[in-house]
């Protein structure tokens, strides 16, 4: 049983074998884009979805909200299936795509007009305010900004009617690290409602999740490499040099890289700890994971 929203131990964001296969146009072979996706986020959790370029980040988010058809497998947001999300969950729904998705011909003001006659419980005040706070030009059309006031633009009308889950595709990649700072801020301090927001937000500057997140998402290859809590990771996972992968692995080995002379990711609760061992940032777990 999904338990109640806003309920302890409430799930966000839930997906059970979420499968994308890829087809190649010219000929006949295929390959997945992701396989076999199981996740269950809990409700107030910021989740930093993390991994190469081609890893699945984005395929993921849209199958998600269900803006990408998926060829096994389900999810559901709030406790309705991504397929067939109803009113009530879409207005509690918050997604900036990678590629901001804006009228060219439409000013920020423009923008905020359309999305009241979607969202009714959409506040201008708010809306404003977090413009006025990543400075964005909203008196400029659209096709007139720069890319980084675009994705600032797509991010406020994100956010403007005050969605309890959040899903952020690469938001910040063309801001400067004041303008990251302080969108960082306005994703967590712009709240009229008590619920808590929950967040997934995709991007390769890890240095800025690394601050916010409570969770962590690798993909590779369209599969989860390792979803857990940022606290679990920084306190239980330990780096280890190992020249060549040991036959059978140690207990509580999660992976072996190959790079820089070879290294175990290991889990200190369940393998013995060595004088040896290294604890990793997040730059270094996904050097880690994606060698």
């Amino acid at each position: 049983m999904t338990p109640t929203p806003g309920a302890p131990g409430a799930i966000a964001l839930q997906a059970r074998g979420l499968t994308v296969h890829r087809h190649e146009r010219w000929s006949l072979s295929s390959g997945h884009v992701l396989r076999g996706i199981d996740l269950d986020i809990p409700e107030g959790a910021v989740v930093g979805l993390v991994g190469r370029n081609g890893a699945g980040k984005s395929t993921l988010l849209r199958a998600l909200l269900g803006l990408q058809t998926v060829d096994e497998g389900s999810s559901q947001l709030m406790g309705c299936p991504s397929t067939a999300l109803d009113d009530a969950v879409k207005a509690r729904l918050g997604y900036a795509a990678q590629t901001p998705d804006l009228f060219a011909g439409l000013n920020g003001y423009e923008h905020l007009t359309q999305m009241a006659a979607v969202y009714p419980g959409l506040d201008e005040r708010l809306a404003l305010a977090l413009a006025t706070r990543l400075d964005v030009p909203m008196g400029r059309n659209a096709n007139a900004l720069s890319l980084g006031d675009q994705q600032k633009l797509a991010v406020v009308l994100a956010l403007a009617h005050d969605p309890d889950l959040v899903l952020l595709d690469e938001p910040v990649a063309s801001l400067d690290p004041i303008s990251r700072r302080e969108f960082m801020r306005v994703l967590f301090s712009a709240r009229r409602s008590e619920a808590p927001r929950t967040v997934v937000i995709s991007s390769h500057l890890l240095s800025d999740l690394e601050r916010v997140v409570t969770h962590v998402l690798f993909l590779r290859e369209g599969r989860v490499q390792l979803f857990s809590g940022w606290d679990d990771c920084t306190e239980c996972l330990r780096v280890r040099a190992c020249a060549e992968a040991p036959r059978p692995l140690p207990a509580g080995a999660l992976h072996w890289s190959a790079a820089q002379g070879g290294r175990l990711l290991l889990d200190m609760r369940l393998a013995p700890a060595q004088a040896q061992d290294q604890p990793l940032g997040m730059e270094d777990l996904m050097e880690v994971l994606n060698t």
